[in-house]
């Protein structure tokens, strides 16, 4: 289990960027920053995040010893994480569901998000800094995307708990990959993620491909079936449904 430093800010620019900024200072792993707002929050594909208060913003620091290859599964590890936390802090609501590769979804709207950076030092993961972000109090507009919080589903939770609760979770979450392999983590996702057969359309770099969700690949790549073939993706927004 990971002995984490729990750092709590009342404002900063961005927990994910403090962090990095920490990592490449030398910071040891185990770090762990939570801020009550933003001022400049990031999310996936250089997307701002928008950072009520009354959310839970969390960021941590690890130093894995593996090879760049193995960065794909820390996604899915920390979504797992989050789903994790939820159904505790939620026992009695309807579990989220993960959408690759950064996703946590309730009913179809975004309910969390997960951030990666990472510095890769002659083929291996330098540092690693995942970026949480979960909606507790207030519901962020996203265009062209809904979006739920814990207290859509009756749940008040403090951000200080939910860092508590997020981070006991991943601590598991770790110990399983260390023990288990990548196998086992991606074995977790696909039972908490859209079903395999179920229709995505994959957007990015000014194109759009649809086909049917076929699993992940060994480096957690989202198989898509097209037709007749297996496409490989490594990024891109994923919608549901045609």
């Amino acid at each position: 289990m990971i002995d984490w430093r729990l750092e709590k800010f009342e404002q900063i620019d961005s927990t994910s960027t403090h962090c990095v900024a920490r990592a490449k200072d030398g910071e040891p792993a185990g770090l762990a920053v939570m801020a009550g707002r933003q001022t400049a929050g990031r999310g996936s594909r250089g997307r701002d995040w928008q950072s009520p208060e009354g959310n839970l913003f969390l960021s941590v620091l690890l130093r894995p010893e593996l090879p760049v290859a193995a960065l794909g599964v820390f996604p899915l590890l920390a979504g797992l994480a989050v789903v994790d936390a939820v159904r505790i802090m939620a026992p009695k609501a309807k579990p989220p569901m993960l959408k690759w590769p950064n996703d946590i979804l309730w009913e179809n709207a975004k309910l969390a998000g997960v951030l990666i950076d990472a510095q890769p030092e002659a083929g291996q993961i330098g540092w690693l800094v995942i970026g949480m972000g979960l909606n507790l109090a207030a519901s962020p507009a996203i265009a062209e995307r809904r979006t739920a919080c814990l207290a859509d589903l009756g749940i008040e939770v403090t951000p200080v708990d939910a860092a508590y609760a997020v981070l006991a979770a991943l601590s598991i979450r770790l110990d399983d990959f260390a023990t288990f392999g990548v196998e086992a983590i991606q074995d977790s996702w696909l039972d908490q993620a859209h079903p395999v057969g179920t229709y995505l359309t994959v957007r990015g770099a000014g194109a759009e491909t649809g086909g049917r969700f076929a699993g992940l690949s060994s480096s957690g790549e989202l198989l898509l079936r097209v037709e007749s073939r297996i496409e490989k993706f490594q990024t891109g927004e994923i919608l549901l449904g045609h």
